[in-house]
């Protein structure tokens, strides 16, 4: 199991939920910081985020927790899980607030479901998402390791990602449209649902990223 897991803190997350969900799934010490010496002496490092996304862009960027992240993935190569809003900030533009500029680290929108947002059998779904919800699994990857395909996790969401490369989609998800639930490039996994409230499931994968080495 790793040993030091940072959990970058901007302000604008479940941040202690995720916390307390790393130790239990074995974490030696979990860090909730934005202090750079921190998250570079870690082994990992963890991405999270609810709310919306032009307040957390805002304070990305006013923390420099922008560079931090970069820092982990590209220069010290560290295993990095992005979470919900999270993932969200990685990709090039939101469509959320009437438009929000991300951090553009993978290239794609984040979409809004629509209205109305009507199922296949056309019954109108509520927006936001909420709830549990089946991933297809569209790629073999070792955070998927010990969870069966079309596993539920909870999500909680009014936006939803469209990755440009559709190489890089690990999982998927329906509701009214496909989704992208999940996201892998080298060294960084990013979901959309939240593993710290998807029951055993969602400690599994948690696992899986504590003895991941960052390569697919």
């Amino acid at each position: 199991m790793s040993g030091v897991v940072a959990v970058i803190d901007y302000g604008m997350g479940n941040l202690h939920s995720v916390a307390s969900a790393l130790e239990h799934a074995g974490a030696r010490q979990v860090l909730v910081t934005h202090e750079a010496d921190k998250i570079a002496r870690a082994d990992r490092v963890v991405f999270p985020g609810v709310g919306a996304i032009r307040d957390c862009m805002a304070e990305i960027r006013r923390l420099e927790c922008d560079q931090l992240l970069v820092d982990a993935l590209v220069d010290q190569h560290k295993p990095v899980l992005a979470i919900c809003v999270g993932m969200q900030a990685l990709m090039t533009h939101s469509e959320e607030n009437g438009g929000a500029p991300c951090l553009d680290i993978i290239p794609g929108e984040v979409r809004y479901f629509g209205k109305p947002l009507l199922d296949e059998g056309g019954h109108r779904l509520k927006v936001p998402h909420m709830g549990w919800n089946e991933v297809r699994q569209t790629m073999d990857h070792p955070l998927w390791r010990g969870i069966p395909d079309m596993t539920r996790f909870y999500f909680v969401h009014s936006y939803y990602v469209d990755a440009v490369d559709r190489s890089l989609v690990a999982g998927s998800v329906r509701y009214g449209v496909s989704a992208d639930a999940a996201l892998a490039r080298d060294n960084l996994f990013a979901v959309q649902f939240h593993p710290e409230k998807s029951d055993t499931s969602g400690l599994q994968l948690l696992r899986n990223f504590l003895e991941w080495n960052g390569r697919c």
